[in-house]
């Protein structure tokens, strides 16, 4: 299966993480040769990837925002979480993962991926419905980061149920009754995040699987956080508690 990436920092990720197969690059004529064009043009040439001038009403045809340039590659590879497992070990460090749990709104999916490579998480889990999946538009939502990270799409209950048998803490985010301050739990060690859906969060199962539940302080008007930006919060706090250990 093929897809089209576009973007100038998409198309420079899936370039320099050489996780995928590329079949044409197409760049706009006349566009000028500035910043990634140069860096893109230069990982086609390593890799002999013909590049193919056309007009930029074509480029419009494959997709919005391309600015001026188009990479059609293989699918996404996804990941299974024995290989999440088995980088954290290879990093030597505590395992991190994110778990998004219906989250639907491919903006918000590509935010908090983009947040997630970033804090050096070892990926991601989503479940197999009622999920935005890495499509080209969550790809061009994070940037391209997702091409640097490992996602599986899995059975979210019975991943997180062997994550905790394996010794790992599941913390939920969620603002409701029954939740914790956040400064008041531990986020180093092993661990999994979950972000509920934008509409109305964890599922039942997810939160009952989760060993605690925790919030965000909030001492302005609005009651509550985009899921994006709340998750993508509490990922930097936990990188901060992770670094201090």
């Amino acid at each position: 299966m093929k897809e089209w990436i576009t973007g100038r920092n998409p198309v420079y990720e899936v370039l320099r993480a050489k996780r995928r197969h590329v079949f044409r690059l197409l760049i706009a004529k006349g566009i000028e040769h500035g910043g990634h064009i140069n860096d893109i043009i230069s990982l086609a040439a390593n890799r002999k990837l013909q590049i193919e001038e056309v007009p930029r009403l074509q480029l419009d045809s494959i997709g919005i925002n391309h600015q001026g340039i188009a990479l059609q590659a293989s699918a996404y590879p996804v990941a299974a979480m024995a290989d999440m497992q088995a980088l954290a070990k290879q990093r030597g460090e505590p395992l991190f993962l994110l778990a998004l749990d219906e989250i639907q709104d491919p903006q918000n999916l590509g935010t908090l991926i983009r947040t997630a490579e970033a804090v050096g998480v070892h990926g991601i889990l989503l479940p197999f419905r009622r999920t935005a999946s890495v499509t080209p538009a969550v790809i061009n939502a994070s940037s391209g980061a997702v091409e640097h990270l490992l996602v599986d799409q899995i059975n979210l209950a019975q991943a997180i149920d062997e994550l905790k048998k394996d010794g790992a803490w599941v913390i939920g985010l969620d603002g409701g009754g029954g939740s914790e301050p956040i400064e008041k739990v531990r986020l180093d060690g092993p661990l999994v995040i979950v972000v509920g859906s934008e509409a109305s969060g964890m599922r039942t199962l997810t939160r009952k699987l989760c060993d605690h539940l925790v919030r965000l302080p909030m001492r302005g008007q609005v009651d509550s956080l985009n899921a994006a930006v709340a998750g993508s919060v509490v990922l930097y706090l936990a990188l901060q508690a992770r670094s201090k250990v």
